[in-house]
């Protein structure tokens, strides 16, 4: 299924919130516009909305009064999902055990009335498209969980559906698997050009997988951006803490000096007074320069093979995390001092 084939599908949510019948507010009225053919990654913790998000876009569930769905320029607000033309990928597959992986891709076409001879094409043509074409008369119970997440990915797409939402679809895989078939689905949306809205908990595959990223914390869009502009430039706490490793050092900040426990350095700045600074692990270097630096102890220190993982004490009221080359060689109680990029310090 070239690009060519495909008209790419924009989304608008308009106002969109969920509140269920016992009173329980899901999601916070949200307006968001998914370009056509862009992947966008809802990433948040258990029960923030994400979930609740895609289920309304595929019409699963109702928004609240006042919120509406667009495709385009149609308004889906009041179609089923059998009316919206969208392929789901869900993290407990949905796959028929009493079919064969041939017959499980080739359900939504029957039903979709394709004629025998463009249904075979298209179930050979996905077959081809995921590698499984050893797999076409195995039933389920007989595949991996790999597997059955290709048939899953199969079934979807085979319907060419103008929307593809994918639910949490990894989370059930071991990590080394999930790691393969997360760069199988980045090459796969790439290459199909659909509209995909994915939904997970795992800040690796929204990084991997997501054009753009919305971060979601107890019903709302904390941030969207670009996965750079949510790593490097966080708008709220929450994005930075939930985001990778995010250090913080309080102290005070005065003409340009930024004055902390165990060390001080400059930072040009219009703030004054007390302030947060936070920084990332990797933003930060041992140096042997005290004067523009901070001082610690080492409180312990993790060889990770590519590089070397320290912890220190003494910094900040927390402990700092820092990455370094992995020749570095340090035990618990060494006094150690960083000096941090400036340009990489953010302020909330």
């Amino acid at each position: 299924m070239s690009n060519s084939r495909q008209q790419k599908t924009a989304i608008r949510l308009q106002a969109c919130g969920k509140t269920f019948a016992d009173g329980t507010r899901a999601l916070e009225p949200m307006t968001l516009d998914i370009k056509g053919g862009e992947t966008i990654v809802f990433l948040g913790p258990s029960g923030c909305g994400k979930t609740t998000t895609l289920r309304i876009i595929a019409g699963l569930e109702s928004p609240d009064s006042g919120g509406r769905i667009f495709f385009d320029d149609q308004e889906v607000t009041h179609l089923p999902i059998e009316q919206r033309n969208v392929g789901m990928v869900f993290q407990s597959y949905a796959l028929f055990p009493n079919m064969s992986v041939e017959q499980n891709i080739a359900y939504g076409l029957k039903i979709r009335k394709l004629s025998g001879q463009e249904t075979s094409t298209r179930v050979q043509e996905m077959l081809a498209m995921m590698h499984i074409e050893e797999l076409r008369n195995r039933t389920v119970d007989q595949l991996s969980g790999g597997q059955r997440q290709r048939v899953a990915l199969a079934r979807a797409i085979a319907v060419r559906p103008k929307v593809l939402l994918l639910d949490e679809p990894l989370t059930a895989l071991d990590a080394l698997l999930r790691e393969r078939l997360r760069v199988d689905i980045d090459r796969l949306l790439r290459s199909l050009g659909v509209t995909t809205v994915y939904v997970t908990h795992d800040q690796a595959e929204a990084m991997s997988l997501g054009d753009r990223i919305v971060v979601m914390d107890n019903g709302r869009a904390a941030q969207v951006g670009t996965p750079r502009e949510i790593y490097f430039n966080p708008k709220e706490a929450f994005v930075a803490d939930f985001i990778g490793t995010m250090n913080r050092i309080s102290g005070v900040l005065e003409d340009g000096l930024f004055t902390a426990t165990g060390g001080r350095m400059s930072w040009q700045s219009d703030q004054n007074g007390s302030v947060d600074l936070m920084f990332r692990p990797e933003n930060a270097v041992l140096t042997e320069n005290q004067s523009n630096a901070f001082t610690g102890t080492v409180a312990t220190s993790f060889f990770l093979g590519d590089r070397t993982r320290i912890i220190i004490d003494g910094i900040g009221e927390d402990k700092i995390t820092i990455e370094t080359g992995n020749r570095v060689m340090l035990k618990q109680g060494d006094e150690i001092s960083i000096s941090i990029d400036p340009d990489s310090l953010v302020s909330l």
